[in-house]
């Protein structure tokens, strides 16, 4: 969930915006680390997993295009991402419609565009207002690319995930060399700023509150499930993780079902889910209720059958 004026936009709107000041350079072997899926997760301020649905919409609709290029301190060639002519013209208009909002600052009420400062990015200046449309100096959302700041719900499960290893590492009072491989992989994965992790390491290293490395590998798990399906780049985190841990395939497997059995719904369920919850409260699904939920299925992306098993889980409960 993302706090203030981002929050009243969908992650499609977020990463067009992102993706227009940032573009893709033509011709060039090497590209920045915005365009990657962990940049752009970490500047709309969501989860690297809820990210390849919104570019494969942007794709389908022919507003982005993909590539792979060389990325500074990546060791391998990285996909990443730009808009098409028609994707910038999109963007472009909902960015001039974003910047001639009124916003209020100090109790008068100003033109948005008037506040940005000379090569501010456009998803850094919204995360200076509130949803009541009010600006602050400070920013009301930080993105976990930026050192300091409070970030979205969503990055906040990644930082536990980095703290919850971090601290696992510091158990013997030193990072190994496997363990620091470890850190660094999470780390790109997340696509979080460096001194966010010496924060988060200093944190660990003296709180000394290290969790069994079997909880860890299983947060990892229901982070990797939350679209049901576990990705090639998760499946080698993963991979390391369980080396560096020392955690055995049979442990694997027995981790793998708890995870399936306990999932970490993403936040279209969850928004579908307690709908649902509201809709049970007496017991029953009245025929107007049923009509509201399949116009939310229809507008959230939620199938069928999804639907029939969160019900089916909810009905199970009250049993």
């Amino acid at each position: 969930m993302v706090d203030g004026y981002l929050g009243t936009m969908t992650t499609e709107e977020r990463t067009l915006l992102h993706l227009y000041d940032n573009p893709l350079p033509e011709g060039h072997w090497e590209a920045p680390d915005a365009v990657t899926q962990a940049g752009i997760s970490a500047a709309v301020h969501v989860q690297r997993k809820h990210v390849p649905r919104t570019l494969k919409r942007l794709e389908k609709n022919s507003e982005l295009i993909t590539g792979q290029r060389h990325v500074p301190g990546a060791k391998q060639r990285r996909r990443v991402y730009g808009l098409t002519p028609s994707g910038r013209e999109r963007a472009n208009l909902l960015r001039e419609k974003v910047l001639s909002e009124m916003v209020f600052k100090d109790g008068e009420r100003v033109v948005l565009s008037s506040l940005r400062k000379g090569g501010q990015m456009t998803l850094d200046l919204l995360s200076h207002i509130d949803e009541g449309n009010v600006y602050y100096e400070n920013s009301v959302i930080s993105p976990v690319s930026n050192p300091e700041g409070t970030a979205s719900l969503d990055a906040q499960a990644g930082e536990n995930l980095v703290r919850r290893v971090l601290a696992r590492a510091w158990e013997d009072g030193k990072i190994t060399k496997d363990e620091q491989q470890l850190i660094s992989e999470v780390v790109n994965f997340l696509g979080m700023h460096p001194d966010r992790v010496r924060r988060l390491s200093d944190e660990a290293r003296r709180t000394q509150n290290a969790p069994p490395p079997e909880e860890v590998y299983r947060d990892m798990i229901r982070q990797a499930l939350i679209d049901g399906e576990i990705m090639s780049d998760e499946i080698a985190l993963l991979t390391t993780m369980r080396e560096a841990f020392g955690i055995d395939l049979e442990t694997h497997h027995q981790l793998l079902d708890e995870a399936r059995e306990d999932p970490i719904l993403d936040e279209v369920t969850s928004t579908y889910k307690a709908t649902l919850i509201t809709a049970l409260e007496d017991g029953m699904i009245t025929s107007d209720e049923s009509a509201m939920l399949a116009t939310l299925r229809k507008n959230l992306g939620i199938s069928d059958d999804k639907h029939a098993s969160l019900l089916a889980e909810l009905l199970d409960r009250d049993d």
